[in-house]
């Protein structure tokens, strides 16, 4: 499956995989890929098992209203594999963590597969972090995994994320972690 490549808003050429693409949330037209995504058994920590195909519209369509939430269909080589969301940290988590200026807080999801391919995670969120420091006023990004997602906290810290500790938030126990421009230009840098 292709999708349309005319609101493109950030690319990022992986060496080995190709092009990586962002393209704003189509709340109405990536709908039934989106809730196929957040239903899978894959996707347990986005907490979205039960969700209806209106449930996941609903959710697309208050993120895309929202003046400080954005959400991003991601693209490898033309085909949507993975969803990102960027997100005003101070008032989702402003009352466990120091917020500072040009926070920004991040989640995102690769899509179900039956045939993984090597370094494609790390290729996305490459992706993510490239685009999210892309923007000059973002200086640090804020992320806070379930606790258990053991995965993504590797991934985290392969690219640079400080751990600041667990926090209690609706449905899950999380790992605050945050990751400077010059900590995700270090890890880079090494890689």
């Amino acid at each position: 499956m292709t999708a349309r490549t005319d609101d493109i808003v950030f690319r990022y050429d992986d060496p080995v995989l190709g092009e990586f693409a962002l393209r704003p949330v189509d709340p109405v037209g990536d709908n039934e890929l989106l809730h196929h995504w957040v239903t899978d058994p894959k996707a347990s920590y986005w907490m979205m098992q039960d969700a209806s195909r209106d449930d996941v519209l609903k959710e697309s369509q208050s993120i895309a209203a929202h003046p400080t939430h954005q959400a991003f269909l991601g693209l490898r080589n033309g085909t949507p594999d993975f969803l990102v969301e960027r997100y005003d940290p101070h008032g989702e988590l402003g009352a466990h963590y120091a917020h500072k200026p040009g926070d920004v807080g991040m989640h995102f999801l690769t899509a179900p597969t039956t045939r993984p391919v090597h370094g494609f995670t790390r290729a996305v969120i490459t992706t993510v972090m490239e685009s999210l420091f892309a923007d000059p006023s973002v200086r640090r990004v804020v992320v806070e995994p379930d606790v258990r997602n053991t995965a993504v906290h590797a991934l985290n810290a392969a690219v640079g994320f400080e751990v600041l500790g667990e926090v209690a938030l609706p449905g899950k126990t999380a790992l605050l972690s945050v990751c400077t421009r010059d900590q995700y230009l270090t890890k880079r840098g090494a890689a």
